[in-house]
Protein backbone atom coordinates (compact mmCIF):
# COMPACT_ATOMS: atom_id res chain seq x y z
CA UNK A 1 0.00 0.00 0.00
CA UNK A 2 1.52 3.37 -0.97
CA UNK A 3 2.28 5.90 1.74
CA UNK A 4 0.83 9.35 1.63
CA UNK A 5 3.33 12.17 1.48
CA UNK A 6 2.69 15.24 3.58
CA UNK A 7 3.63 18.48 1.91
CA UNK A 8 4.83 21.17 4.27
CA UNK A 9 3.11 24.51 3.63
CA UNK A 10 4.81 27.32 5.55
CA UNK A 11 1.90 29.71 5.01
CA UNK A 12 -0.47 27.15 6.58
CA UNK A 13 1.86 26.89 9.59
CA UNK A 14 1.95 30.67 10.03
CA UNK A 15 -1.83 30.85 9.66
CA UNK A 16 -2.32 28.17 12.34
CA UNK A 17 0.14 29.99 14.61
CA UNK A 18 -1.80 33.23 14.15
CA UNK A 19 -5.04 31.40 14.93
CA UNK A 20 -3.41 30.16 18.13
CA UNK A 21 -2.54 33.73 19.08
CA UNK A 22 -6.08 34.93 18.37
CA UNK A 23 -7.73 32.08 20.25
CA UNK A 24 -5.45 31.52 23.21
CA UNK A 25 -3.81 34.93 23.73
CA UNK A 26 -5.92 37.78 22.31
CA UNK A 27 -9.37 36.58 23.38
CA UNK A 28 -8.48 35.69 27.00
CA UNK A 29 -6.31 38.80 27.37
CA UNK A 30 -9.14 41.08 26.28
CA UNK A 31 -11.69 39.44 28.55
CA UNK A 32 -9.46 39.11 31.62
CA UNK A 33 -8.04 42.61 31.10
CA UNK A 34 -11.53 44.09 31.00
CA UNK A 35 -12.61 42.21 34.13
CA UNK A 36 -9.47 43.29 36.01
CA UNK A 37 -9.79 46.95 34.95
CA UNK A 38 -13.45 47.12 35.94
CA UNK A 39 -12.73 45.45 39.28
CA UNK A 40 -9.68 47.61 40.01
CA UNK A 41 -11.30 50.92 39.05
CA UNK A 42 -14.44 49.92 40.90
CA UNK A 43 -12.37 49.14 43.99
CA UNK A 44 -10.56 52.46 43.75
CA UNK A 45 -13.90 54.23 43.30
CA UNK A 46 -15.23 52.49 46.38
CA UNK A 47 -12.08 53.46 48.28
CA UNK A 48 -12.51 57.08 47.20
CA UNK A 49 -16.24 57.42 47.87
CA UNK A 50 -16.80 55.36 50.98
CA UNK A 51 -13.58 55.34 52.95
CA UNK A 52 -12.07 58.76 52.18
CA UNK A 53 -8.65 57.13 52.08
CA UNK A 54 -7.96 57.90 48.42
CA UNK A 55 -4.98 60.25 48.19
CA UNK A 56 -2.34 61.19 45.65
CA UNK A 57 -0.25 58.35 47.07
CA UNK A 58 -3.08 55.97 46.23
CA UNK A 59 -3.13 57.28 42.68
CA UNK A 60 0.63 56.96 42.25
CA UNK A 61 0.80 53.50 43.80
CA UNK A 62 -2.12 52.14 41.77
CA UNK A 63 -0.61 53.66 38.61
CA UNK A 64 2.70 52.03 39.50
CA UNK A 65 0.96 48.68 39.92
CA UNK A 66 -0.70 49.09 36.54
CA UNK A 67 2.57 50.09 34.84
CA UNK A 68 4.48 47.17 36.34
CA UNK A 69 1.82 44.88 34.90
CA UNK A 70 2.19 46.63 31.55
CA UNK A 71 5.95 46.09 31.68
CA UNK A 72 5.65 42.39 32.41
CA UNK A 73 2.90 41.94 29.82
CA UNK A 74 5.04 43.72 27.23
CA UNK A 75 8.02 41.51 28.07
CA UNK A 76 5.96 38.34 27.70
CA UNK A 77 4.43 39.59 24.45
CA UNK A 78 7.85 40.39 23.00
CA UNK A 79 8.98 36.85 23.80
CA UNK A 80 5.85 35.33 22.31
CA UNK A 81 6.20 37.50 19.19
CA UNK A 82 9.76 36.20 18.89
CA UNK A 83 8.35 32.66 19.05
CA UNK A 84 5.80 33.49 16.35
CA UNK A 85 8.48 34.96 14.12
CA UNK A 86 11.18 32.31 14.64
CA UNK A 87 9.21 29.19 15.62
CA UNK A 88 5.72 29.41 14.10
CA UNK A 89 5.56 25.63 13.90
CA UNK A 90 5.52 25.47 17.72
CA UNK A 91 2.48 27.72 18.02
CA UNK A 92 0.83 25.91 15.09
CA UNK A 93 1.39 22.59 16.85
CA UNK A 94 -0.21 24.03 20.00
CA UNK A 95 -3.23 25.08 17.92
CA UNK A 96 -3.49 21.60 16.37
CA UNK A 97 -3.21 20.10 19.84
CA UNK A 98 -6.02 22.35 21.08
CA UNK A 99 -8.22 21.40 18.14
CA UNK A 100 -7.49 17.71 18.74
CA UNK A 101 -8.35 18.12 22.41
CA UNK A 102 -11.69 19.70 21.49
CA UNK A 103 -12.47 16.79 19.16
CA UNK A 104 -11.47 14.30 21.82
CA UNK A 105 -8.74 12.57 19.83
CA UNK A 106 -5.63 13.93 21.55
CA UNK A 107 -2.55 12.06 20.44
CA UNK A 108 0.93 11.91 21.86
CA UNK A 109 2.66 15.29 21.79
CA UNK A 110 4.98 15.56 18.81
CA UNK A 111 8.67 16.46 19.00
CA UNK A 112 8.05 19.44 16.68
CA UNK A 113 6.76 21.42 19.64
CA UNK A 114 10.14 21.78 21.33
CA UNK A 115 11.75 25.20 21.31
CA UNK A 116 15.51 25.51 21.21
CA UNK A 117 16.99 29.01 21.35
CA UNK A 118 19.70 30.72 23.38
CA UNK A 119 18.51 31.42 26.90
CA UNK A 120 15.61 28.96 26.72
CA UNK A 121 16.51 27.53 30.13
CA UNK A 122 15.89 30.96 31.73
CA UNK A 123 12.33 31.40 30.40
CA UNK A 124 10.56 29.49 33.24
CA UNK A 125 12.63 31.40 35.79
CA UNK A 126 11.66 34.71 34.13
CA UNK A 127 7.97 33.75 34.22
CA UNK A 128 8.20 32.78 37.89
CA UNK A 129 10.09 35.97 38.73
CA UNK A 130 7.46 38.08 36.93
CA UNK A 131 4.60 36.48 38.86
CA UNK A 132 6.50 36.89 42.12
CA UNK A 133 7.07 40.58 41.36
CA UNK A 134 3.35 41.15 40.72
CA UNK A 135 2.34 39.29 43.87
CA UNK A 136 4.99 41.07 45.95
CA UNK A 137 3.88 44.49 44.71
CA UNK A 138 0.28 43.60 45.46
CA UNK A 139 1.10 42.60 49.01
CA UNK A 140 3.31 45.66 49.58
CA UNK A 141 0.77 48.13 48.17
CA UNK A 142 -2.07 46.60 50.14
CA UNK A 143 -0.27 46.09 53.44
CA UNK A 144 2.06 49.10 53.57
CA UNK A 145 0.67 51.45 50.97
CA UNK A 146 -2.47 53.39 50.31
CA UNK A 147 -4.26 50.99 47.94
CA UNK A 148 -7.06 48.71 49.09
CA UNK A 149 -6.71 44.94 48.68
CA UNK A 150 -8.95 44.44 45.59
CA UNK A 151 -7.45 47.24 43.46
CA UNK A 152 -3.94 46.23 44.55
CA UNK A 153 -4.67 42.68 43.42
CA UNK A 154 -6.36 43.51 40.12
CA UNK A 155 -4.46 46.57 38.87
CA UNK A 156 -1.19 44.82 37.88
CA UNK A 157 -3.08 42.04 36.11
CA UNK A 158 -5.17 44.60 34.24
CA UNK A 159 -1.98 46.20 32.97
CA UNK A 160 -0.50 42.81 32.13
CA UNK A 161 -3.46 41.60 30.07
CA UNK A 162 -4.07 44.92 28.34
CA UNK A 163 -0.42 45.23 27.34
CA UNK A 164 -0.64 41.77 25.79
CA UNK A 165 -3.87 42.65 24.01
CA UNK A 166 -2.70 45.95 22.55
CA UNK A 167 0.79 44.75 21.60
CA UNK A 168 -0.59 41.69 19.79
CA UNK A 169 -3.24 43.71 17.97
CA UNK A 170 -0.49 45.42 15.98
CA UNK A 171 0.87 42.05 14.83
CA UNK A 172 -2.28 40.01 14.31
CA UNK A 173 -4.92 41.66 12.16
CA UNK A 174 -8.39 40.43 13.02
CA UNK A 175 -10.49 40.41 9.87
CA UNK A 176 -13.90 41.98 10.17
CA UNK A 177 -16.68 39.89 8.65
CA UNK A 178 -17.90 41.46 5.43
CA UNK A 179 -21.57 41.75 5.11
Amino acid sequence: MPKLINVHHPQHTVQLAQEYVKTYILLPSGLLGLICVIGAVGGLGYQWLSTDSYTWDTFFQSSGLFMSGVGLGAAQTLYQRYLLREFPEVLAARMKEGLSRQRGNLKKRSDATTIEHPGRQFVPIAYLLGVMILIGETIAASAYGHVSMIPALLMPWAGFYWARLFLWRRVIKVEKPSG
